[in-house]
């Protein structure tokens, strides 16, 4: 066997171990699918760890002849490689499941780790912008309907943040474990103009009914947000907005809580950066192709997790080195 022991196959094997989302109610017009979902995800989890970020550049590497890869082939796809056409199509799609696949794998690995035995039931909101490939385009020429040159995505839109600036790109939407573990448990990616507050109803729903506080920065202070965390059991702490520094009686529980969040997502989102060169730019163009990457992203790093757990070692510590071997 070329490939059987090697980590990059016992990643894929374990795409067999997510807990599948429930199918459609019914059944869409055309023909039934050959291939099933998982095969696409597996091919997704290879793309990622390989760095191919176009289907036609993972398509002719899963074309090639060589025995690894004729290997690999029969791994993800036992009944034939599909068409190119077949190919795309599905991987264009894929995008629209992978919210769901996170949170399912997202509470498995809440079920194995038990991370809150111990460190308390928290969970943390926060957004990080991924800068668009190519030139951005500013706000005159997007009013004017002007593309003035073709490396623009057009799919992204502007966001200004207290850290990084004016950003042009998208932004990667998460709730996260506040714990010694940082387990993804539901994410999204829009435009980087998209509201946090809005995007995080959305996140709220997908969490398990376990958590008992979510910490927040300013931007999600909203009575909306109040009122659906209440409705699902659970506590808003967020930051208050305004100025600084503050004389009321909870500034003190709220700073505490501040710093916890910041640990958790800040951490994660410089390890998530890391681990998949998206530190100065998204290696993708488009909002689909941009999703693919970064949910797919957060997916791969739930596997490692859940390898890690398969190994016995219930930490991340070194996960970036792993991955990277796969």
């Amino acid at each position: 066997m070329v490939v059987a022991d090697r980590l990059l196959v016992q990643l894929l094997r374990l795409v067999d171990a997510i807990p599948e989302p429930p199918p459609p109610s019914s059944r869409g017009r055309g023909r039934p699918l050959v291939y099933s979902e998982r095969l696409f995800v597996k091919v997704l989890v290879f793309m990622i760890l390989r760095r191919l970020h176009r289907v036609h550049e993972v398509y002719t590497v899963l074309c090639l002849p060589s025995a690894e890869i004729l290997e690999l082939r029969a791994l993800l796809f036992p009944a034939g490689m599909p068409c190119r056409r077949t190919f795309e199509r599905r991987l264009k799609r894929l995008p629209e499941r992978l919210p769901e696949q996170i949170r399912l794998l997202g509470t498995h690995l809440l079920q194995l780790y038990r991370p809150w035995e111990r460190d308390g039931p928290a969970v943390a909101l926060d957004s990080t912008p991924l800068r668009a490939q190519g030139a951005p385009w500013h706000q005159r020429d997007r009013a004017a309907g002007l593309v003035p040159n073709t490396s623009i995505d057009t799919d992204a839109h502007w966001t200004k943040s207290g850290w990084h600036g004016w950003v042009y790109g998208y932004k990667l939407h998460l709730a996260i474990t506040v714990a010694s573990v940082w387990i993804p448990l539901a994410a999204r990616l829009r435009p980087a103009n998209e509201a946090d507050n809005v995007l995080a109803e959305e996140l709220l729903l997908d969490l398990p009914p376990d958590p008992r506080y979510i910490l927040a920065d300013s931007q999600y202070n909203t009575a909306e947000l109040h009122r659906l965390c209440a409705a699902q059991g659970c506590m808003l702490i967020a930051s208050q907005k305004g100025k600084q520094p503050r004389t009321d009686d909870g500034k003190d529980v709220r700073r505490m809580f501040h710093a916890l969040r910041g640990i958790a997502m800040e951490n994660f989102n410089s390890l998530f950066k890391a681990i998949n060169d998206a530190r100065r730019s998204s290696p993708t163009r488009g909002l689909v192709n941009t999703q693919r990457f970064a949910l797919g992203a957060v997916l791969v790093y739930q596997l490692a997790l859940l390898h890690r757990y398969h190994s016995g070692e219930l930490h991340q510590r070194g996960i970036k080195a792993m991955l990277r071997a796969a």
